[in-house]
């Protein structure tokens, strides 16, 4: 089973590279973050001994019962699903990173939440991306891209939040022209506000898109982060 892991991130990792000289860029740029929902903690801890110590939790409670199973092995995980507001402390116990701020009201949750957790572990500001909906789906969430700057904003006027940049899901469309069109919106979101100077914002450089079926299309649209799980898990059980 470990062999088996193991060797599903070996193709995965070079497929990223792939992606990224066929774009002109650096391999070294785009992070592979993988994505855990549903996985067991024993298969889990293998991709971290193959060498994969970037995760992504969809679910507080998953995150809440997985983590303690990893805690003797070095990792960070980005907490990148739909974060409800009463399941935001337990998220801060765990994740380095929230990828899925969409609305102004959960990043004044956050930045609450990580003030009292930083009076009482000195904790520094808690990494977070905001989530665009870059497809205009309506079962995504996200901010749409127009409102996307002033989240931003928001966002990085808070005291005990660090913005680090952005994060879509692509279009769900079998035309690959639209699935990069969604990861385009992103970049131009992106460059939106580095260029606007607004305080706090000028570290939002990530663009967490992509995923194992179009993760090629991401990295050649700018992708700096793909978060991947079939692919190296295998499909996922229903829900």
């Amino acid at each position: 089973m470990g062999e088996d892991v193991r060797e599903a991130l070996s193709r995965v990792r070079q497929r990223v590279s792939d992606a990224a000289v066929a774009a002109g860029r650096d391999p070294g740029e785009v992070a592979l973050l993988l994505a855990i929902k549903t996985v067991p903690a024993a298969r889990v801890r293998q991709a971290i001994e193959a060498g994969a110590t970037l995760l992504g939790q969809n679910r507080a409670q998953e995150l809440v019962a997985v983590e303690p199973d990893l805690a003797d092995l070095p990792h960070s995980t980005h907490f990148i699903g739909h974060l409800q507001s009463n399941k935001v402390n337990q998220v801060l116990r765990w994740a380095s990173c929230v990828q899925s701020v969409h609305a102004p009201s959960l990043a004044r949750r956050l930045d609450a939440a990580r003030g009292r957790q930083a009076g009482e572990t000195e904790a520094g500001p808690l990494d977070v991306m905001v989530q665009v909906n870059t497809s205009d789906e309506p079962t995504k969430s996200g901010v749409a891209p127009d409102a996307a700057a002033d989240l931003a904003g928001e966002v990085a006027a808070l005291p005990h939040l660090r913005l680090r940049g952005f994060m879509t899901i692509g279009a769900n469309d079998p035309d690959p022209g639209v699935v990069r069109a969604s990861y385009d919106r992103l970049a131009a979101v992106r460059e939106e506000v580095l260029a606007s100077g607004t305080p706090g914002t000028e570290d939002a450089r990530e663009l967490s898109m992509g995923m194992s079926n179009d993760l090629e299309i991401a990295v050649a649209a700018g992708a700096t982060m793909v978060r991947v799980g079939s692919a190296v898990f295998g499909a996922r059980p229903p829900a």
